[in-house]
Parts: structure tokens; sequence; C-alpha cells
């Protein structure tokens, strides 16, 4: 998103919002025609369909987008065509966001944001590129979100307002928690929201020419829904993030039968972070019996660190705990702030006298008092790091206390967690996590499930979406070989264009733009791909400011250059080193050209450049070296 299409926002709330150019592989499948006679029908009846189990998200670099050729012309939308645009979500673990366009009538599905990755240092987090939708803004209908992770509502407060507010659709728990992020961010901007409330499943909303239905979806937080995009063209159906939740004996909770006989052709664009894992799930009954087991027997305290979105399941812990006769302490601000909501909805009623502050879990015996509180990611300032590292001002670990990690690992996060997981061990001797016993059940689906709703929705095009590449291309495969037509899958990238009509569906060559949209707190509004390398050679090689006093009259110096080196070398260690940096730095002078004195441009460059190869041929480092010329 260029800088000119967020100026307005910046000036209005000093929040930058940034660019980030990078370019976006393309899929082989490029402007194919997929006709309807080539559907799935036919062919759903001679499936079989395998199991499996959930994975949790895997990780992976980002990835090398090196093919898309940046396009300034897309293609305009024909008549009749329900036309899906992939904004974000389909190359990442996050960003998740879709639009939806039939003639002038567009919807948003989702407004979710992605945490920065190891090379993006100072960023906040990353948007949704909306630069689509440049010029159209007043073309929303409405966004409608799925459900209430940061995923998938944590860009709400910067779109919206980008937006001039359009209509939003959710359910309860979902809207309060956009209502608080809307204050979060400004406050005030909450009263802003034009809301429709979800009142029920069965319940349609008509915007312009487009319908939406919604469908009960399983996940792990209350109020998660499906939805389902009607137009004359067909329908696409999105059920958000998903599982399917299952007894003992594999039999789910929720069926999707009802979505096969929406009108058609169909869509199904589904969430695919279950396409590499045929294990099977735990069940919640499972997962409940042994969190149980452990309140009732745990000798000491007992400190829980889940996500604070888990709101059915912290609200299970702090039932579990009063029947147990036990006190729960909530600490961490997306907890206390989570549970606080989920209370006011009635979602949430903590038997009375259960829930205690924070400072007052001194004022009982160890074996009552149970911890619920953010951090199990390894956060750096979260609740659980800030026990594990003894900065925490009301508890300190102590060898009987038992460890519980409720939840499972978010890709990238792997050697944090371990290491904060190595700390535990070494002040605690009761630490329980997913290797151990099942103490956390993830929200997302397995192979069996992704299988089962294909073969209980019958679609007839199928888009696996919300996941890194290979997961996107692993479901296609994994649909292929249990019987779905190749030939009606679609494995789009971010930016990826898809028309769909009675009669077929084309993916275009032409891409929206998906460029990076960082939010950086540093209140640098026009940032750039070259800012972020400063950044990184920052972090590497460190730097080295040259300050040089020079006469503007005789080009000579008035005074010894000084050196200040910052990451790069110990001044006090490399004596010799910063000796031979200053007698450089006086050659340099000494030998400029007497018609560029009063250029201390010139200067500037000169010992930019050969101070840096300097440096490099000395250290093999390359500091970035930051001149300043001082002129009297």
């Amino acid at each position: 998103m260029s800088y000119v299409y967020m100026k307005e926002e910046i000036k209005q709330h000093g929040r930058p919002l940034v660019r980030h150019d990078r370019t976006s592989g393309q899929s082989s499948k490029e402007g194919a025609r997929v006709t309807k006679n080539s559907g799935a029908n036919s062919t759903h009846k001679k499936r079989s369909y395998g199991g499996g189990k959930n994975p949790r998200r895997s990780g992976t670099p980002k990835p090398a987008h090196s093919f898309q050729k940046r396009v300034t012309k897309l293609p305009d939308l024909p008549p009749k065509t329900l036309r899906v645009v992939a904004i974000g979500g389909c190359e990442e673990v996050g960003r998740n966001c879709f639009v939806f366009e039939y003639e002038k009538d567009v919807v948003i599905l989702d407004m979710g944001l992605q945490f920065p990755e190891e090379d993006m240092p100072g960023i906040d987090y990353i948007i949704p590129n909306l630069s689509y939708l440049r010029g159209r803004e007043k073309d929303v209908k409405g966004v409608v979100f799925t459900h209430g992770h940061l995923d998938h509502i944590g860009a709400a407060p910067f779109l919206l307002n980008q937006l001039n507010y359009p209509t939003i659709i959710s359910r309860d728990l979902t809207l309060a928690l956009i209502k608080h992020k809307q204050e979060d961010f400004q406050k005030g901007s909450s009263s802003k929201l034009k809301i429709i409330r979800v009142n029920n499943l069965n319940q349609r909303v008509k915007l312009g020419k487009i319908t939406l239905s919604f469908f009960q979806v399983e996940h792990s937080i209350m109020d998660s829904m499906g939805v389902c995009v009607h137009t004359p063209a067909g329908t696409a159906i999105h059920p958000g993030d998903w599982t399917m939740e299952r007894d003992r004996d594999g039999i789910t909770q929720i069926r999707y039968d009802k979505l096969a006989s929406v009108p058609g052709p169909k869509m199904l664009l589904l969430e695919s972070l279950g396409a590499l894992s045929d294990k099977r799930h735990g069940t919640y009954e499972e997962m409940y019996d042994n969190i149980y087991s452990i309140l009732r027997s745990a000798p000491g305290r007992i400190i829980v660190g889940t996500f604070a979105s888990q709101v059915e399941r912290v609200k299970w812990i702090i039932y579990a705990a009063a029947k147990l006769g036990k006190k729960v302490a909530l600490d961490g601000y997306s907890m206390k702030l989570n549970v606080e909501i989920a209370r006011k909805l009635g979602y949430v009623k903590p038997p009375k006298g259960v829930l205690i502050d924070i400072k007052k879990i001194k004022d009982y015996p160890d074996n009552q008092v149970v911890v619920l509180c953010t951090g199990a990611q390894g956060e750096k300032n979260a609740v659980l790091m800030r026990i594990v590292n003894k900065t925490h001002r009301h508890v300190e670990l102590r060898r009987d206390d038992t460890i519980i990690f409720s939840s499972s690992i978010i890709p990238g996060n792997e050697r944090t967690i371990q290491r904060l997981k190595d700390n535990i061990y070494r002040q605690c001797d009761n630490v329980i996590h997913g290797d151990i016993m099942d103490v956390h059940i993830s929200g997302h689906s397995t192979k069996r499930d992704i299988l089962e709703f294909i073969s209980q929705t019958k679609p007839d095009y199928f888009v696996p979406v919300f996941g890194n590449h290979f997961f996107l291309k692993e479901a296609r495969n994994l649909a292929v070989r249990n019987g779905f037509p190749e030939k009606n899958t679609i494995v789009p990238d971010n930016g990826t264009i898809i028309d769909m009509t009675q009669n077929g569906v084309k993916v275009h060559k032409e891409k929206a733009n998906t460029d990076y949209v960082f939010v950086d707190g540093l209140g640098i509004s026009d940032m750039q791909h070259v800012v972020l390398r400063d950044r990184q050679v920052l972090s590497e090689d460190g730097m080295v400011v040259v300050i040089a006093t020079v006469d503007t009259k005789t080009g000579k110096l008035v005074q010894n250059p000084d050196i200040i080196s910052r990451g790069f070398v110990f001044l006090k260690d490399n004596k010799k080193l910063i000796e031979d940096v200053r007698r450089k730095v006086k050659d340099l002078i000494i030998e400029s050209d007497p018609r560029s004195w009063a250029d201390t441009n010139q200067i500037r460059n000169d010992i930019r450049d050969k101070i840096g190869k300097f440096l490099f041929s000395k250290t093999e480092k390359r500091p970035m070296v930051l001149p300043v010329v001082i002129e009297v």
C-alpha cells in the first residue's frame, strides 16, 4: 500500500501504516479456465475418505516471492460474475483477509494481522493491503468477521477507519473484542462502528446484491461461525478457522450436510492448516479429565499458561478450581480483558469468591492457588516469562509448583518456547505440556476432517486457504488423491483473483497488490524496505559514528576525528583499530580536492564509502558508518 493512500490515516491518528514492497509467487494454474461441466458432482459417490489428526501450525521460512509481475491494470469485473480476491492469509499464517465482489457490491471477510518475522526489527505487526479497493471505499457494503482471534480481527481498527467504517457483521464475543480493539486504537472510535449482530445462525444479511448466511463451526474461541456468500453467479463457502470435534468414538459434534444444498456452483474456501496431520485429535473430554486430575493432585501452586483467547478453556478451569475449593488469579492484560468481556456477555459466570487478585495469592495455602496467565509462547514481557525471569512482582517459582502449557506452538516460536521450558525446568520439578499429556486441543482440522468437510458439502470447486503455500498445496493433493477433480482445484497466492460464473471459473494472471503494510510504533510514516535493511545492518554488525570538525575556509581538521562504536567493537579492546580509523579519516580530508572543501556532502560520502571498505578489510564486518561533519 502506498504512503499516499495511507497519508490521511497517519495524519488523523499518528499511527504509522507503512509499506514494504515485495513480490508474490504465481500459481501454475494462472489463466486456466475450469468449466462447470467438469465439476465434481458426478464423482462424490466414488470418493473414499481416509482418517487423520490435527497438526499444529508448522513454521516455515519467509517464502521467496520472485515471480509476480507488478500489474497496474487489473481485469474488469464482467457482469453476472462473483469475484474472489485473496488479500492475505494464503502465503503465511495470519493476515487473513478475502474480498468478494458482485457487480458494484463488495464484502470483505476478516481483517487479521500477522506478527513480524525475524528480519523485520522494530515492526509491531503486519496488516492486509487494501489498495485493491482504492477509490471504491463506498462499494464496501460490509465486513464479516468469522471469529475473534487476532489473525482475523487484529487489523480491523486500521482498515475500518481507512474504509470510512463500513458495517461490520459478526456474533457477540467477536463484536465485543473488536470494540475494545477500536478503543485501544483511538479513544471513542468504537462509537463509529455500524454493527449487524448475528443473533442466530439461521439469520440472513442482504448487502446489495450479495446475501450472507451463516453456519456453526467448531474452533478454539466462542462465537466462531462460517459464512456463505450468495450471489446470482454462485456461492462461496468459507468456514474461517475450524475443526471437527469428535467424541471418544470418533463421532463429530457438528455436520455440514446442509451446505451441500446451497445454490451452485459452489466454491469451498477451506482453512487448511491440518493438511499434514494424519493423527487423531485428543478429545475435549480427555483434555479436561487430564487438567482436572492435575488440579486435584498438584502438591503446590498451579500456573497455567494459555492463550488469552481460549475463553472456553479459561472458563472451564475456573469452574473446576471452584469445585475443588481453589482460588484462581488471572494475570495478563488480554487474559483479564477477555474474561471480563465474556462475563459481561454472560458466557463466563465465575462462582462467588473463586477469583482473587494476583496480589493476594500469598494469603492462601499454595495448594489452593491457581494462576491463569498469558505467555506460553515465550513473549518477552508476558506474565509467564516475567515469572521465569524473576521480574514478576507477586509470583516466584518454587520447586513444588506445577506449570501447565495448555497451548500449542505458534510457527516461529519454537526456539523461544524451548528456552522458556528449559528455564522453567531449572526452577520447577512439575512441568506438563503436550508432549507429556493432552492438556491442549488444537482448534484446527486434520486430514480426516478436511476430507469429511469436502464430502459433506460437495463443492464444485475447492480452494484451500489460510496457511503457508505448502499447507494449501498439500490440502489440494489430499483432496485430489481422494477423488476430487484436480482441474476443479485452485491453490491461490496472496493477490490471486478468481472469477466464478454459472459457466465456470477463471483464475486471472494479473494479481492484486498485497505488499506488506507495517504498523510501526516508532512514528515512521514513510518507511520502506530500505529502512528495514538498515535496521538489519544495525542489529547484525552495529554502527560506527565518525565526527569530523572541518574549517570550511581551509578544509583543515580543527581537531582529531571522534570515533563512536555501538554494537560493532568494544572500543577499549580495539584501540589500534580505532586509531587506524581516525588516521584514515584525517588522510581522507587532507587529501581531498580543495574545490570540495565547502561541499560537506562529498566529505561525508567519502568517509562513508572508504571507511566502510576499510573496516570490512580489517574485521569482515559491515557496520553502518554514519559520518558527521561539523563546519566551523
